[in-house]
């Protein structure tokens, strides 16, 4: 009889390898299993270490990075670390979906990029958007693009109660309010597919060359041109994330009272509401706060709307 040898000489163990000489990084693109991070400006191919198990890693994160990090030709490292994440953006695939995709880690504000024509407009995305900001605790940011072909004062108009902060663009012009508005910040870009968001990339950060598309003309929605998240540091100081174009933002996962909280002048009237309200219906005391004269109306309306936007049986990608 033969007795196999063992895979290896040395005994096993529980211990985990301590790596303080871990270079930061961060992560900026994630391609099926390879990890592209920036370390000390310059990008580095790695692989996630073992030890991390089935931990997952999205753009955005801020990572440990041990072995070859010189980021030349046919090397690579292993990111042995992932730090706590400040912020995450997430979305399911439909509104019934119990399982949660994790888009973005670390950002801090969430740019919604709206054509005001060609594509038209649609506030249910732009509404789903919003609650996932609200429940990720990123600040919004409404993005108005292709503003020479049709006037957007109409849809601002539709969320002035909400008081959200909004930039418009045209094809023609440079989008220096919006590079003010990301200048020092983390910001994630999401769309539908043809608004523009490749563009304003392009513009934002030349030398990018992300791929831009055009709008079908027989169903009036854009082709995808952009298959992953792409992490791109802006010349002025600050991140900018392009996502791929949007088919649908499944809210599954945001709980009511996430997105309640986003609105400090409604969140206090809850108090008196009965338990496990969805704040959108007949006994809920939100009512009898607005008529008490503690918020606009408008504004309540407005909260009930992205409400609605969150539940089952409205299309996730209108």
């Amino acid at each position: 009889m033969r007795v196999r040898p063992g895979r290896g000489t040395r005994p096993r163990s529980r211990l985990r390898p301590a790596h303080d000489g871990a270079v930061d990084g961060q992560v900026v693109t994630v391609d099926r299993g390879r990890i592209t991070v920036r370390v000390a400006g310059h990008d580095v191919l790695a692989v996630k270490a073992r030890e991390l198990g089935r931990r997952g890693l999205v753009v955005g994160d801020r990572v440990g990075v041990v072995g070859d990090v010189s980021g030349a030709p046919d090397t690579l490292a292993r990111v042995v670390r992932v730090d706590e994440r400040t912020s995450v953006l997430r979305r399911t695939a439909d509104d019934d979906d119990p399982v949660e995709r994790v888009l973005v880690a670390n950002a801090d504000q969430l740019v919604i990029v709206t054509a005001v024509a060609d594509p038209e407009p649609r506030t249910g995305l732009i509404d789903r958007c919003l609650v996932a900001a609200y429940d990720a605790g990123l600040a919004p940011l409404l993005c108005l693009t292709k503003i020479d072909l049709a006037d957007p004062a109409d849809l601002l108009a539709g969320y002035a109660p909400l008081g959200v902060a909004y930039v418009t663009t045209r094809r023609d012009l440079d989008p220096a309010d919006l590079r003010d508005r990301l200048i020092g910040r983390t910001s994630v870009l999401v769309g539908h597919s043809g608004v523009g968001k490749s563009t304003l990339v392009n513009t934002l950060v030349p030398g990018t060359d992300r791929a831009v598309g055009v709008v079908n003309t027989v169903t009036g929605r854009g082709r995808h041109t952009s298959s992953s998240a792409v992490a791109l540091e802006l010349v002025e100081g600050g991140w900018v994330i392009d996502t791929p174009g949007v088919r649908s933002f499944g809210l599954a996962h945001v709980h009511p009272d996430a997105v309640v909280a986003a609105f400090q002048d409604l969140a206090a009237g809850t108090a008196q509401c009965p338990r496990g309200c969805s704040h959108d219906e007949p006994e809920c005391a939100l009512d009898d706060w607005v008529a008490a004269g503690h918020a606009p109306a408008a504004r309540l309306a407005s909260l009930r709307r992205l409400l609605r936007a969150r539940t089952a049986g409205e299309d996730p990608a209108d």
